[in-house]
C-alpha cells in the first residue's frame, strides 16, 4: 500500500491522461462490437481499475483493444444471429462467454501459464495483428459512408424468402421440442404459421441481411451497393475525423489527437444541427450488474462457444503480456506474467457481469501513462475512476450519446491502420527463402504470416491463429530435426574423434563402433537415429553411445532408442553408455531400458573409464 501512493502526482497525471485517451476508443470499440458505446465504456472502467489493482504490471493501462474487440465482434454477431437477431435475448449468452473467458484467464495465471506466452512465434502475432487492422479498416468503411445494410429495404427484401424458411424451420423445431408430430397434427403447424406477421418476416430479413454484410467478405460484397448509396454528410464527418487525428499529431503530441478529433467534429455536428446519425444512448448513473448471466444460465447456450472463450482468454493474455514487455522496456522493471493474467481475468470477469466488452493491456494507453509520469498501479486505477466519473456527472452521458457514429468510424479506421504490423510486412522481401512449394521458393516465416493474415481476415480469427501455431510448430520441428540430424551424423571413430578418444587402441577400432549423439533425441530426429544400426560395420561387436550432449529425450526418442537396442541385440552387438544425463536416464529407467537392455555395469561416467573396460574386455579379432 505504501508503494501504491509513492508517486501520487505522477500517477494522477498519467492516469487522467490515459483515461482521456481511452474514452473515444472505448466508445468506438463498444459501437464496433455491436453492443453499443456503454459496453465499451463499462469494459474500460472495470478492466482498467481491477486489472491494475490485481495485475502484475505496475504501469499497465487496460481496457477494450482492437484485437479483443475484433474477436468479440464475431462472437456477438454469431450469438445474436442464433437468437433471432435480438440483442436483448442474446445478451445473457454473450456476457456468459465473456465471463467464462475472464475466469479462464484467472485459471491460466493460477496454473502458471503466463511465462509460456512468449513462445508464440512472431509471424503468427504479426499476421494476426495485420489481420485485425484489415478487419477493422474494411468493416468501418460502411458506417464511414453512412450505409447500414439493415436499413436498405431493397437489399433486405432479397432475404425475405430465406427469412420465411428460417421462421417455418423454427416453428417445426418448437413443435418437435413439444413432442408434436407435424404430419399427424398439421393443423397446429398451420395455426402457428398464420401468426407470422410481415413485421416478423422483415425483422428476420434484416438479421439475415446484417449477417450477410458482416465481416471483411460481407463488407466487400455489399460495397458496390454501399457506394451507390453514400451519405455524403457521414463521409465528410469521418474524413474530417481522420484528417484531424493525423494532422493534429504534427502540431503536438501532448494532447491526444483522437480526443481532439472527437470533440471538434462532434461539436461541429451538434452546433450546426446537422442531420447526422448519432451513437446509441449511454445510460447515466451506476452500471447495473446483469444478473441474467446467473438466473438464465443454460449450459447448452454456451457449449458451442467454450473453445471460443478459451481463444478469447488466450488472445487477451497475449495482448496484455506483449504490452507488459513494452512497459518493462520503458520503465526498466520486470512484470509478473502470471499475476498479470489473474488481474486481467478479474477485470474481464467483473466487466462481463456489468455488460462490458472484454479487453486487455493497451499499448498506446500504457505508453501515454508512462510518458505522463505514471509509475504505480494507482495510475491504472485512476484511469478507470476517471471514466467512471463520466457516467456519474449529470447530463454528460446524454451529451456523449450525441456523438456522430461516423466520427467513431473515422477513429476506428485510424486504429485499424495503426494496429497493422508494418515492421513484419517490410521484412517480407528480406527474409530467407528456406522452403519449396513446387517451383516456388518461399520463406517459412512469410508463409506463416500470410496464412494467419488471410485466414483471419476472410474466415475465422481463432482458427487462423490455431492453424498458424500448428504450421509454425511443424516447421520448427522440421528445422530442428534437420539441424539435429546434420550435427549428429552417424560416424565411426575412424572419421571423427573427440579429444579424449585420441588414445583409443587402433587394434580395436574394427571391433568397437563409437557414436556421438549431439542434441535432443526427439520425434524430429528419430528416423536418422534409427538408421544407426545400418551403419555399424559387420566387424563390430561393441557400440559405445556417447550421450554427453543428449540433454533431452521425448517419448518418440525413447522408443527409437529401445528399437535400436533390440536390433543391436539381434546382431549380437553389446552397447555401452557414456555419461547419460539426468532426464534421458530417468526416461530410460521408466521402461526398463536401464537395466534390462543396458545393465548398470555398462554405463560409464566418462570415456576414460569406458576405455579401461574396453581394453580389459574386448579382444582384437581382425
Amino acid at each position: 500500500m505504501k508503494n501504491l501512493f509513492s508517486n501520487i502526482k505522477g500517477d494522477a497525471f498519467g492516469g487522467i491522461t490515459a483515461g482521456i485517451v481511452a474514452l473515444p476508443l472505448a466508445l468506438a470499440f463498444g459501437v464496433s462490437s455491436g453492443l453499443g458505446p456503454s459496453a465499451g465504456l463499462y469494459g474500460a472502467i472495470f478492466i482498467s481499475f481491477f486489472a491494475a489493482l490485481f495485475g502484475g504490471t505496475n504501469t499497465q493501462i487496460s481496457g477494450p483493444t482492437a484485437p479483443m474487440t475484433a474477436v468479440s465482434m464475431v462472437i456477438i454477431a454469431g450469438i445474436i444471429a442464433a437468437n433471432d437477431g435480438s440483442v436483448e435475448k442474446a445478451m445473457p449468452a454473450i456476457l456468459t462467454v465473456f465471463l467464462l473467458a475472464g475466469l479462464m484467464q484467472i485459471g491460466l495465471g493460477a496454473i502458471g501459464l503466463g511465462k509460456y506466452i512468449r513462445y508464440i512465434p512472431y509471424p503468427v502475432v504479426s499476421g494476426f495483428m495485420t489481420a485485425i487492422g484489415v478487419i477493422i479498416l474494411v468493416t468501418q468503411i460502411l458506417p464511414a459512408i453512412g450505409y447500414y445494410p439493415k436499413e436498405d429495404l431493397e437489399f433486405v427484401n432479397e432475404f425475405k424468402p430465406q427469412a420465411e424458411e428460417v421462421i417455418l424451420e423454427n416453428i417445426l423445431k418448437e413443435e418437435a421440442g413439444e413432442g408434436i408430430l407435424v404430419l399427424e397434427n398439421f393443423k397446429e403447424t398451420i395455426s402457428r404459421a398464420e401468426k407470422i406477421t410481415q413485421d416478423g418476416i422483415l425483422k428476420e430479413s434484416q438479421t439475415l441481411a446484417a449477417k450477410e454484410a458482416s465481416g471483411v467478405l460481407g463488407s466487400i460484397k455489399v460495397l458496390p451497393r454501399a457506394l451507390k448509396n453514400i451519405n455524403w454528410l457521414e463521409l465528410i464527418l469521418a474524413l474530417g475525423t481522420i484528417f484531424i487525428i493525423y494532422g493534429f499529431k504534427r502540431i503536438t503530441t501532448k494532447v491526444p489527437s483522437t480526443l481532439v478529433a472527437l470533440v471538434v467534429m462532434s461539436a461541429i455536428a451538434m452546433l450546426a444541427k446537422l442531420d447526422y446519425r448519432s451513437i446509441p444512448e449511454i445510460p447515466e448513473g451506476l452500471p447495473i450488474p446483469n444478473l441474467e448471466i446467473i438466473t438464465s444460465f443454460e449450459l447448452s447456450s454456451i457449449t458451442p462457444y467454450i473453445f471460443t472463450a478459451l481463444a478469447l482468454s488466450l488472445l487477451g493474455a497475449i495482448d496484455s503480456l506483449l504490452t507488459s514487455i513494452v512497459a518493462d522496456n520503458m520503465t526498466k522493471t520486470k512484470h509478473k506474467p502470471n499475476k498479470e493474467l489473474v488481474g486481467q481475468g478479474i477485470g474481464n470477469s467483473i466487466a462481463a457481469l456489468f455488460g462490458g466488452i472484454p479487453g486487455a493491456g493497451a499499448t498506446i494507453r500504457t505508453v501515454v501513462n508512462i510518458n505522463s509520469g505514471g509509475k504505480t498501479k494507482l495510475s491504472g486505477m485512476i484511469a478507470g475512476i476517471l471514466l467512471f466519473s463520466i457516467l456519474m456527472i449529470p447530463g454528460l452521458p446524454n451529451l456523449a450519446s450525441q456523438i456522430p457514429a461516423a466520427v467513431l468510424a473515422g477513429i476506428l479506421i485510424t486504429v485499424g491502420i495503426g494496429v497493422m504490423d508494418y515492421k513484419g510486412l517490410r521484412a517480407i522481401p528480406a527474409l530467407p527463402k528456406d522452403i519449396k512449394l513446387g517451383p516456388l521458393k518461399l520463406s517459412s516465416e512469410v508463409l506463416i504470416m500470410l496464412v494467419v493474415l488471410i485466414l483471419s481476415s476472410l474466415w475465422d480469427l481463432v482458427y487462423a491463429v490455431g492453424i498458424g501455431l500448428v504450421i509454425a510448430s511443424l516447421m520448427f520441428m522440421k528445422k530442428i530435426g534437420d539441424l539435429t540430424a546434420e550435427r549428429s551424423d552417424v560416424k565411426s571413430l575412424k572419421e571423427e574423434a573427440w579429444a579424449d578418444e585420441v588414445d583409443f587402441p587402433k587394434s580395436l577400432k574394427e571391433e568397437v563402433f563409437v557414436k556421438h549423439i549431439k542434441g535432443p533425441l526427439f520425434f524430429g530426429s528419430t528416423s536418422d537415429f534409427q538408421a544407426l544400426t545400418l551403419q555399424i560395420p559387420d566387424t563390430a561387436s561393441f557400440a559405445i553411445l556417447r550421450l554427453d550432449r543428449m540433454q533431452y529425450m521425448d517419448q518418440s526418442g525413447l522408443y527409437a532408442m529401445e528399437d535400436m537396442l533390440q536390433d543391436l541385440k539381434i546382431k549380437n552387438v553389446e552397447v555401452l553408455f557414456v555419461n547419460v544425463l539426468k532426464q534421458p536416464r530417468y526416461m530410460m529407467e521408466r521402461i526398463d531400458i536401464i537395466p534390462d537392455f543396458i545393465p548398470n555395469e555398462h554405463i560409464f561416467e566418462d570415456f576414460k573409464s569406458c576405455l579401461q573396460w574396453i581394453k580389459t574386455n574386448v579382444k582384437d579379432k581382425f
